[in-house]
């Protein structure tokens, strides 16, 4: 399966939520990756057909315009606020959504027992929706996205809330549900694609920056990612105007990571970059 956009664009007003967004993708999981208002929401939004945009996207060439219910069939979607049933329990919830996606009930039940115990959600199937935490009801979100066995898989800021704990296991969940199909992952947190994701998209103010893999897209930071060890016990005054992406004050001084152009100190050593130095140097510091 691939999904192909052409020159996606969205505007309000004179300023571009997404502008000429082009891409193919093929199975694997995608991390979409902006800060806040970046366009990943808007992309997300123009795919589901939620808001109006200018652009052509197309599933394995056939426009998505043209599918109807066999579109809808294939896509399963967390959006980033899920609205959720609280005085359903989590049994009667997802059966109401094979309903509404039409899954034949027999077909429905199976695939209900088989994802509540995927989720871990088996023992919680009778209690009310509005009594689970966030990091349940995000799992449940995840279950009804699959019920339909989709080709493709939205989230949209799924870990938005939960503890470090509960985003682990919704990774690990994410990782469960990658194979054979497109999932895109629309996150501000590095952390969520850093380990999973097989293609990095890094959106910025409605542009396409980067399209590639972490390994990739950090090779092409050789040179510009520096190590230091000061004994100073504060930062010298040449260094604060240098992107800083990781200050660490231990007991002989300050251990430091620095994003420069060029060499910011005599002791700097050039080091291997990670995702987030990624996410710094292209997305400025308002992306920390």
């Amino acid at each position: 399966m691939n999904v192909r956009f052409e020159h996606i664009s969205k505007k309000y007003g004179a300023k571009y939520a997404l502008k000429d967004f082009s891409a193919t993708l093929t199975n694997g999981v995608y991390g979409l990756l902006g800060t806040n208002g970046a366009g990943k929401t808007t992309l997300i939004n123009a795919f589901m057909g939620i808001i109006p945009a200018q652009g052509e996207i197309f599933i394995d060439d056939t426009n998505i315009r043209t599918m109807g219910a066999d579109f809808l069939g294939n896509i399963g979607y967390l959006p980033q606020y899920p609205k959720f049933y609280k005085d359903f329990t989590v049994l009667e919830f997802l059966r109401y959504m094979c309903v509404l996606k039409d899954i034949p009930k027999d077909v429905g039940e199976q695939r209900i027992t088989d994802l509540l115990e995927t989720v871990n959600l088996t023992e919680a199937s009778g209690k009310k929706v509005g009594a689970l935490s966030g990091g349940m009801r995000q799992r449940l979100g995840i279950a009804q996205a699959m019920l339909s066995d989709p080709g493709i898989l939205i989230l949209d800021e799924p870990t938005a809330g939960l503890d470090p704990r509960e985003r682990i296991r919704f990774r690990n969940l994410i990782s469960k549900f990658a194979e054979n199909r497109i999932v895109i992952l629309a996150t501000h947190i590095v952390s969520d694609i850093e380990f999973i994701a097989n293609q990095i998209i890094l959106l910025h103010e409605g542009d396409m920056l980067k399209f590639g893999s972490p390994t990739e897209l950090c090779q092409e930071l050789h040179g510009k990612i520096w190590a230091l060890t000061l004994d100073a016990p504060d930062v010298p005054t040449e260094l604060v105007h240098h992107t800083i992406s990781n200050m660490a004050r231990e007991d002989e001084g300050i251990r430091l990571r620095i994003i420069s152009e060029e060499k910011p100190h005599a002791n700097a050593v050039p080091v291997l970059a990670n995702l987030e130095e990624v996410f710094l140097y292209h997305c400025g510091e308002e992306a920390q």
